[in-house]
């Protein structure tokens, strides 16, 4: 092998004469105990290979592979490892790089069989927090050993931060009405996964909903007279937290005291983004007074101060502040900004050096792009990913956090974000060696092992749906949106031009492609994570299968054509099937939670395809 087929590139890569081959029987020794969970790892994959490998820590002896603390390595993150004819030495500072160091290593195992190539590797991160954002608000909660085992893929990838989005999804004792429906999370949960991320040297910082996306408690009736516009029912309560109200501030406070305790990182993402409805309503006279950016921040500023009581520096989403920059300069220097744009080319990426410029530690944040869709927008993802990243070096950002969020329900699924969460890992550890020609190649390769060769074509047709269909980039695709539009609802506007800028032809092709696929029986699967991501991917082609045949019925009745009772009849089979499939496959790595709210939607549909 070469330093091409890393999947995580390494900072400089020596090749030397001859290969190292694994013998029938080897010793992994590291010097220190934290070192026997890699080298486990390590040892469970040469398994596979038919070593017989043990784990153990020693400072002497024969080894195979052998582990020691230099303090002349520098950085806790980094390592140097050899690779010669008699086995391999790994020199690390810190127990994280040691970590890394057996990551790397594994990968080379790789595709090569029992010899590995003799070689010298000295590496080390681009930025010191590499972090994945999950959403965990949108109706879909995993389950912790879910959470587990992504800890432990992303750990693989050398990710060292995991932040979950937190709405309701949380058991408040003081306000038991906010989780009640939303498959909580316990603290003995979030506890359990803080000690597990720990093992894997991956930090799980705090993150909930704070001041602007309250829709879910603001709907309540206990709660609904804290929003900027309370309504009187359903959803009409809102989104926003009214600034001038006293309750806001006491109310998270109170939430605050049960919530970010549990946590034993110094940051905490108190979010505050997309704040609508600020000063349009409740407090509309004290914005106008001074000003909807000044409102903002003196509500945040009574955040920053709940943060610092209980002892932790603050990260914020930037949007507001980049529409307001003179508040920049307001802030106090110990904030985060999060700046987020999940567009290629979005505006905000060039002003990440507005905040750097004035002191304040920033992380640059992209997107997978698969909310919105059922397989991921694969290529804009890689293109949002890798400009934000470039800018965030340029800008000597704090760290990179690829967010993953859920909007709609949450129909897609972890599995279709494994290739953005990959692709983001490798360009915050080493951007500048990051090559996209064969990366989906490299990704099937390392995380399918001999399965991932008949994984490429399909992951690329799944996460290619807009560009198959020819429509232009979007933050959320047709065949997602539109897969529970009632038919009456497709003649609107938003619905109907889309509708006609999809060609018949181009939607039967791309059924009929998603169809021919033959993913892997989860059976097959080594691991539970692996047979979970299969089924997983099965259900994401059946989902944007069954949406192409409801589209194609939708144009007709945009067009004025009247869909026949056979096609109906037929869609609505399609859709109850779709609908077991999705409940049996949501069930494998997630909470009941939201689930019957996309069940609900499916059956509209089947009782609206029955009537006719």
């Amino acid at each position: 092998m070469s330093e091409k087929d890393l999947l995580i590139p390494v900072r400089k890569f020596t090749s030397r004469p001859g290969a190292f081959r694994w013998p029938a029987k080897a010793v992994l020794a590291g010097d220190r105990r934290c070192d026997l969970l890699p080298l486990s790892q390590l040892a469970a994959d040469l398994k596979g290979l038919g070593v017989s490998a043990r784990a153990g820590q020693s400072v002497f002896g024969p080894a195979a592979v052998r582990i020691r603390r230099d303090k002349s390595v520098c950085g806790a993150e980094a390592y140097r490892m050899t690779v010669g004819r008699d086995g391999v030495e790994i020199l690390a500072s810190g127990d994280a790089g040691a970590y890394y160091a057996v990551q790397t290593l594994r990968e080379m195992l790789a595709g090569n069989g029992r010899s590995v190539q003799a070689c010298a590797i000295e590496d080390s991160p681009d930025f010191a927090r590499r972090g994945i954002y999950h959403d965990c608000a949108r109706g879909k909660v995993p389950k912790l050993a879910a959470l587990k085992a992504l800890v432990e893929q992303l750990a693989r990838w050398k990710i060292n931060e995991l932040q979950l989005y937190v709405k309701n999804g949380f058991t408040f004792q003081r306000h038991p009405a906010i989780g009640r429906g939303y498959s909580p999370f316990t603290p003995g949960e979030l506890l359990a996964l803080q000690e597990h991320c720990k093992l894997h040297h991956v930090r799980l910082v705090g993150s909930i909903a704070t001041f602007s996306h309250m829709e879910l408690t603001l709907m309540l009736p206990e709660y609904r007279h804290l929003g900027e516009k309370p309504g009187t029912g359903g959803m009409s309560g809102g989104t926003t937290l009214c600034p001038t109200d006293p309750g806001s501030i006491k109310l998270l406070a109170e939430l605050y005291e049960e919530f970010v305790p549990l946590f034993e990182a110094e940051d905490f993402n108190v979010c505050g983004d997309e704040t609508w409805e600020l000063g349009k309503g409740r407090s509309k006279k004290q914005a106008d007074r001074v000003g909807v950016g000044k409102l903002y921040l003196d509500f945040m500023l009574k955040v920053h101060a709940l943060c610092e009581k209980h002892g932790k520096r603050m990260n914020m989403w930037g949007d507001i502040v980049l529409q307001h920059p003179e508040l920049l300069g307001e802030l106090p220097k110990g904030i985060v900004m999060l700046n987020w744009d999940y567009h290629p080319q979005g505006n905000r990426i060039p002003r990440t050096n507005e905040i750097t410029d004035v002191g304040l530690a920033c992380m640059v944040c992209p997107g997978t792009n698969s909310w919105g869709s059922h397989g991921c927008r694969l290529e804009m993802g890689m293109k949002n990913i890798a400009a934000f990243t470039a800018e965030g070096l340029k800008r000597s950002a704090e760290g990179m956090l690829n967010t993953d969020w859920g909007d709609g329900g949450h129909r897609n699924m972890m599995a279709v974000s494994l290739h953005n969460f990959a692709y983001g890992a490798a360009h915050s550890w080493n951007h500048r060696a990051v090559s996209d020609k064969g990366f989906t190649e490299r990704f099937c390769a390392h995380t399918f092992g001999p399965l991932g060769r008949d994984m490429v074509a399909p992951v690329r047709t799944l996460g290619r749906a807009d560009e198959t269909l020819g429509l232009p980039y979007a933050n959320g695709g047709v065949l997602y949106y539109m897969l529970l539009t009632e038919l009456k609802a497709a003649s609107k506007a938003w619905f109907a031009d889309r509708l006609k800028k999809i060609p018949a032809s181009a939607l039967a092709a791309h059924a009929k492609a998603l169809s021919s696929i033959r993913w892997p029986s989860p059976a097959k699967a080594p691991t539970k994570f692996l047979a979970d991501t299969f089924a997983e991917y099965a259900l994401g082609a059946d989902l944007d299968e069954t949406a192409c045949h409801w589209l194609t019925i939708l144009k007709k009745a945009v067009d004025g054509r009247q869909p026949s009772a056979a096609e109906l009849r037929r869609h609505a089979a399609k859709a109850e099937a779709l609908a077991r499939h999705l409940k049996k496959v949501w069930a494998r790595r997630n909470k009941p939670s939201r689930l019957r709210d996309i069940l609900k939607g499916l059956r509209r549909i089947v009782r609206q395809c029955r009537r006719g």
